[in-house]
């Protein structure tokens, strides 16, 4: 096809394009706002090596993995829901929650995802304090010099990460567009066969048009 064809057909059928972008758009929007807010709730805990030579700041970060796995376990899943008295199964909180480390800073984050960012921050707090709790029992068996403490940085702090309306609305908005493009085309193909102008019969027969029926 030509470029004027392309023009011809956003001239015919574009109001297409636009419909199901502004039907999708719409539909976006209000799913978006009729979903549950999701919080996240993050903390951080300090990895502190009572001396400060290489040979122990070394031991620290290498013990960052053990303490990524030693978290992300259904057994302190389950304390925390013993703790704050949870109706709810150990695999499911922990689905909610993520462990992450910084081995730089000697950092170690708990993220918490949960419809309500108070419960989230508790939820985060009291798996810091069972770390805390599990590494001040090691440090008991460990001579002073060679033990690690672990702190809270700060308090728990909570941003709601889904859903975005915004970032929704426009994916459905694009979403409908590209709809209405696959749908315009489809539309060509099918009516392809159908002679409308001179230049059609030109095309397709590759012959010159000689004469023309007026009013036709």
């Amino acid at each position: 096809m030509e470029l004027r064809d392309y023009f011809r057909i956003l001239r015919q059928k574009g109001w297409i394009i636009i419909l199901l972008a502004i039907l999708t758009a719409g539909a976006a929007f209000g799913f978006s706002r009729f979903q549950s807010t999701i919080y996240e709730s993050s903390v951080k805990l300090l990895v502190r090596p009572a001396r400060s030579d290489f040979g122990q700041s070394q031991a620290a970060r290498e013990l960052l993995g053990n303490y990524e796995q030693w978290l992300n376990s259904s057994y302190r899943a389950q304390d925390v829901i013993n703790i704050l008295q949870l109706d709810m199964e150990a695999n499911e909180l922990l689905g909610d929650v993520s462990v992450a480390s910084d081995r730089l800073g000697l950092v170690v984050q708990i993220n918490v995802e949960n419809t309500d960012p108070d419960l989230g921050n508790d939820i985060a707090r009291t798996w810091g304090n069972l770390m805390i709790q599990w590494q001040d029992a090691e440090n008991d068996k460990n001579r002073q010099e060679d033990r690690i403490t672990i702190e809270f940085q700060d308090d728990p702090k909570v941003v709601g990460v889904s859903p975005n309306v915004e970032v929704n609305t426009a994916a459905g908005g694009v979403f409908g567009a590209l709809l209405g493009v696959i749908i315009i085309f489809v539309l060509e193909w099918i009516e392809s066969g159908v002679v409308r102008r001179a230049e059609d019969v030109e095309r397709y027969l590759e012959i010159p048009v000689v004469g023309r029926i007026p009013g036709q």
